[in-house]
This record gives C-alpha cells, sequence and structure tokens, in this order.
C-alpha cells in the first residue's frame, strides 16, 4: 500500500478524453497528476475549428448518455462535461435518396423507422424485422442513473441479468456479424447499399443496433456547440481540480528504471520523473516507439498486425451562406446519388454523404451554414503525396472543387454561396493528435474482438510496472464514452492498488 497517495505523482501523456478523464480522476482520488499535451488545444479528436467566422467540427454527432436517467450521464456529471450544456434530440438519424428517385428515412424511433423500412422494400420485411428485433435485444443493457428509484436499479438489473442468461447465446452470434453481411441479406439494392453506407462494413453489426436502441431511447443527443466546448469543459474541471497541464510538448520516450516506469522524456530533451505514468495517446506510437517495443508480447503484436483500425477519413469542410431549412435536421445528415462515378482523392466515389449543422447556429453567422463531408481514404496515399507539399496542397484544392462541383447537381448555384473551405486528411489528423495512420477512433470491434466487450484488454504491459494505458487503443468500439470510462476504470485499479477506497467526487 502507498504511503501517501498525495504525494504519488502521475504523468498523463495526451489531453484527449481519455487523458483529461484520467487527470480529473487521479485529481479526485488524491493524486498529483500532470499531463503533458502536443497540440495547443484540449479534446484530442474531439475538436473543432473556426475559418472565416464558421466553426467546422471534427467530431461530434451524438453523444451517448445525455439522457439523465442513464448510466452514462453520471460519468459525464463525474467529469464536468453535461452540467449546464443544452442537448437536442432528432427524429431522424439519416436522410438517404436513392439513385431510383425513391426516399428513405432512417427514424430514430424503432416504430417509425421499422415502418418506413417496411414501406420501402417489402420483400426485405424479414431481414428488418431482425434489425428491429436486435435493437429491442439491445435497450436491454441500459444501465441506471444513480438518481434513478431502487425500483428501477432492481428492475433494469435483473432484466440485464435475464437478458445475458437467455439471450447469450443470439448476442454473442450478432457481435460476429459485420455489416457489411448484415447488409447482404436485404433483397432490394438500394436497400443493400443504405446499409453499407450508413454503417462500417467490419464493424459488429451489434453496435449499429446499439447505435439506434440510445437513439430512441433519447440517449445520444446533439449537445449544441459541438466538440471544442465539451473538451473545454474536461479541461476546466481538470483545472479546477488543481491538476498541471502542459501544452506545446511531445513526449518522445517513457522512462524505466528497474522494470518500472519512471517518468518521461520530450523530443527537446526535457525530463520530468513520476511515480507512475499513464498514456492516453497513441497506442502504436506508446508501445512501439515511446517504448521502443521493449514490452509488447506477441498478444499485443498480434493486435497491431491483425485488428483494424477506424478508417482514416478524409475530412471537407464548407461555409456557405445559405439555409438549409428544406432539409430535415438528423443525426448524421443526408446521403445522395451521383449522376456519375467521380474520383475524389484516391477513390472512386458513387454518392456524397453531407452533414448539415443548420440544426446548430452557433457553428456559422446568421443566415449561413456549415457543412462537413466525411470520405473514408488511405493514410499511405495522402502521406506519400504529403512528402511533397506543392502536390498535397494542390490535391486538397482539387478535392474541394471537385466536392463543390458535386454538390451543384443537389443545390444548383451552391458554388457562388460558397464562403469558406478547408479541407482535412489522414495526415493531418496524425499531425494534431499523433493517431495512428490517421484514424479518427482506435479499433473497430469486429468478429475477431467482439470478445474485448465482455473482457476489456489489459491496461498494463508485460513486464512494466507502473505504467497503464486508457483510452480507444484499450477500449475497442470508439467513441467519446469509451475514453472516459477507460480513465475511471484505470483509477480505481490504481487506487485498489495503493489500499484506498476510488472516489468520483471531492469530498
Amino acid at each position: 500500500m502507498a504511503e501517501n497517495t498525495k504525494d504519488r505523482s502521475v504523468i498523463i501523456i495526451g489531453a484527449g478524453f481519455a487523458g483529461l478523464a484520467a487527470g480529473i480522476y487521479g485529481q479526485i482520488n488524491g493524486y498529483k497528476t500532470t499531463i503533458i499535451e502536443m497540440h495547443d488545444k484540449p479534446g484530442g479528436l474531439c475538436t473543432s475549428w473556426k475559418r472565416k467566422g464558421y466553426t467546422i467540427d471534427g467530431c461530434i454527432h451524438w453523444l451517448v448518455g445525455t439522457n439523465p436517467r442513464s448510466a452514462m450521464h453520471d460519468f459525464w456529471e463525474e467529469v464536468g462535461l453535461i452540467q449546464g450544456r443544452k442537448c437536442i434530440d432528432m427524429d431522424e438519424y439519416i436522410h438517404y435518396e436513392c439513385s431510383d428517385g425513391r426516399v428513405l428515412t432512417f427514424y430514430c424511433d424503432i416504430n417509425r423507422l421499422e415502418k418506413e423500412l417496411i414501406r420501402f422494400s417489402p420483400g426485405d420485411e424479414d431481414q428488418i424485422r431482425k434489425f428491429i428485433r436486435g435493437i429491442t435485444l439491445s435497450m436491454r443493457f441500459d444501465m441506471p442513473s444513480k438518481n434513478s428509484s431502487f425500483t428501477e436499479k432492481l428492475f433494469r438489473k435483473l432484466r440485464l441479468y435475464s437478458t445475458f442468461l437467455t439471450k447469450g447465446r443470439e448476442m454473442q452470434t450478432w457481435m460476429k456479424v459485420t455489416g457489411k453481411e448484415f447488409a447482404a441479406g436485404f433483397k432490394d439494392p438500394e436497400l443493400r447499399t443504405a446499409f453499407d453506407e450508413i454503417w462500417i462494413p467490419e464493424f459488429s453489426i451489434f453496435f449499429m443496433f446499439f447505435a439506434f436502441a440510445y437513439l430512441h431511447r433519447k440517449n445520444a443527443g446533439y449537445p449544441l456547440g459541438g466538440s471544442m466546448p465539451m473538451s473545454e469543459a474536461l479541461e476546466e474541471q481538470y483545472k479546477k481540480l488543481g491538476g498541471n497541464l502542459i501544452y506545446r510538448k511531445r513526449v518522445a520516450k517513457i522512462l524505466t528504471d528497474k522494470g518500472k516506469a519512471a517518468g518521461v522524456c520530450l523530443d527537446d530533451g526535457q525530463e520530468y520523473r513520476s511515480d507512475i505514468v499513464i498514456s492516453a495517446a497513441d497506442g502504436y506510437n506508446t508501445i512501439f516507439k515511446m517504448l521502443e517495443g521493449k514490452y509488447a508480447d506477441d498478444k499485443i503484436r498480434h493486435i497491431y498486425d491483425n485488428w483494424i483500425p477506424f478508417h482514416p477519413l478524409l475530412f471537407i469542410g464548407l461555409g456557405v451562406n445559405r439555409r438549409f431549412d428544406e432539409i430535415p435536421i438528423s443525426v448524421s445528415g443526408f446521403s445522395f446519388p451521383l449522376r456519375e462515378e467521380v474520383v475524389i482523392g484516391d477513390k472512386t466515389r458513387s454518392r456524397l454523404p453531407v452533414h448539415l449543422y443548420h440544426h446548430d447556429p452557433s457553428l456559422a453567422p446568421e443566415g449561413r451554414t456549415t457543412l462537413t463531408i466525411m470520405l473514408d481514404t488511405s493514410y499511405d496515399y495522402w502521406k506519400n503525396l504529403h512528402a511533397d507539399k506543392k502536390e498535397y496542397e494542390k490535391k486538397k484544392e482539387e478535392v474541394s472543387e471537385t466536392v463543390i462541383s458535386l454538390l451543384e447537381q443537389r443545390f444548383p448555384g451552391i458554388s457562388s454561396q460558397v464562403e469558406m473551405v478547408d479541407v482535412a486528411t489522414p495526415v493531418t489528423f496524425e499531425r494534431y493528435t499523433g493517431n495512428w495512420k490517421g484514424s479518427f477512433e482506435g479499433w473497430l470491434i469486429t468478429p475477431d474482438n467482439a470478445n474485448t466487450i465482455m473482457k476489456p484488454l489489459s491496461q498494463t504491459l508485460p513486464g512494466l510496472d507502473d505504467f497503464y494505458m486508457c483510452g480507444q487503443w484499450v477500449e475497442p468500439g470508439g467513441g467519446l464514452p469509451t475514453g472516459v470510462m477507460s480513465a475511471r476504470r484505470l483509477f480505481k485499479t490504481i487506487c485498489r492498488k495503493d489500499g484506498k477506497k476510488f472516489r468520483t467526487h471531492v469530498a
């Protein structure tokens, strides 16, 4: 047992959601923490940036845990994120326009969704009902808030245990089915294409069920103001608790001494010593660069050789001098077919997904709208281009011009209304966050690693004491909640090791 945890110093690498949350829980539990961040802003991938009066949001579409009756809402309260934040729930997930002229709306309410899907493709009723049953099954896993009544807590816990006993095999089956495999079960080609587009092909379909379950329960609202105000709220809470945050410093090496983590060395040669080191940074860089691969066993190497990270993105932000009141607000925007296939960046595209932020007037000047277009792309393609800065910038300009011309097909005259253009590539994400291959989150949950939901990855490395990891590289599935839950799980472990009770609020 530690003699006095107030004297136990902790260095945390990275001020993303996981790093800030780790700092908050560390400070609450009496540890002396310092967060070192390579960027000049908090939040990591939960970020936004301003261009010509417009705000481009690089992260949030919805936030799981906005319903005060959910357990995730409790965690947001613990880290100071949800207090005073206004969230809105939307009726639609995505508005999908088909190449044959039909329109398909993916509603958030599953009863409306079921009717809409069957209306669209009566011949796919059996597969549609499987989809709805999967969502209904996922609803049973929603844990109650600490503020729920005793009766509700008891009911939800009993229902959860019952679900594991009676539906465990069904759940395991769905976790092994990818989005691509499930989409292939539809007869209607447009419905197949729609399901392919709205869910990552390799990702387990079970977690699409969860997404719609949260939306149906109004537990995945959009926080007005977007990503950066949330990151700033965590930063403020951390500083209020006495935490030390150092920006514009990159950790080059994690120092070790006799099998224990002893601190960090920055790329300018400066050293910071500590009793505990936590990396909330990119997993690959942590294990194979900061620690030189010395503590990577066969299991870890297998993960980094074989698991699939979230696909890197080509991210186009536009500021447009017009409103889009004719387009219903939706969680993930809308998608329309192109008149013919077009190469954008490194890939041929037949459709264009567009995310409108006309539901959040704070992101654009009055009467104007911010749009984002997110396209999966190749990291290697952009990394190779980046070797020649002139060619790299030329390709980014070409991408923006192509996207604007394609938007003309759906919104004639929009070219003359565009006032701001910004293009981010996987190299951009890598430069600002250090994320491996420019991935915008961590590991996808696929049939190969679906069991991590029941048994999470270790937050330690073999042979190295007083070192821990938290964040999306040890919590597959992505999303902001995993960052906070991972940090929370970690400090429960550290407190247990130090023989003290884990606390979530300052006494």
